[in-house]
């Protein structure tokens, strides 16, 4: 799962919703799932992003490192939350040997390396992980055919190939992009035949759905 920025700090660190989405998640680890929850930078990463822009030039690279750095604070915001039941150490590289994978069934992470968002950690997990799909828990509830929070009349999407998808956000990524899957995630996921799901993650009793394969409101990609 990759759990938006937008919805761990929407302004302030969103704790009405961080207390659902523990007792969402135990209720599912009780049941047998396993999760491994990536954490965005959202509003944070814009934030100093924006304050480092209006101080001197910095590059994309700069930018994106500022992003990373913004995901592991919320990274490490998710693993105290989920202190008891996580695997003490947050997957800042998805492809770090953390050991004793088998004796946990809860993994947090973030950001990586400059190139791409969250989105991205969240596919290489999932082929780490053995799973052929990730769920996009964002602020919005579809994918739409055009900025919906632009242009209210944009048509939502429910079912699309990875194709006709890259074909609407392009190849290349920018800090801060606003895209339910990254561009770069996107090629990724095709490649390995990941399929997304993106749902609002605010909506707890939806994401549930999701999670047990019922039909929910949101969009797949595959």
């Amino acid at each position: 799962m990759a759990l938006g920025g937008s919805i761990i700090v929407p302004e302030k660190i969103n704790t009405e919703f961080l207390k659902g989405f523990r007792n969402f998640i135990l209720k599912f680890l009780d049941e047998g799932k396993r999760f491994v929850i990536v954490a965005g930078g959202g509003i944070t990463a814009r934030n100093y992003q924006n304050a480092a822009s209006e101080i001197v030039d910095i590059s994309d690279e700069d930018k994106d490192w500022i992003g990373i750095h913004a995901t592991r604070l919320n990274g490490h915001l998710l693993r105290t939350v989920f202190f008891d039941v996580a695997h003490p150490i947050i997957l800042d590289d998805p492809t770090k040997d953390i050991g004793n994978e088998d004796k946990h069934n809860l993994f947090i992470a973030s950001g990586w390396k400059p190139g791409w968002s969250t989105d991205y950690i969240a596919v290489m997990l999932a082929v780490r992980f053995h799973t052929d799909s990730v769920l996009i828990a964002t602020r919005i509830d579809y994918v739409y055919d055009d900025d919906i929070e632009k242009n209210p009349s944009a048509k939502r999407l429910e079912k699309l190939s990875w194709q006709q998808y890259r074909k609407m956000v392009g190849d290349e990524w920018t800090p801060g992009m606003k895209a339910p899957v990254d561009p770069i995630a996107a090629k990724l996921a095709e490649e390995k035949s990941v399929e997304a799901i993106i749902v609002k993650g605010t909506e707890l009793e939806n994401l549930a759905k999701a999670v047990r394969g019922e039909d929910f409101k949101g969009s797949v990609i595959r």
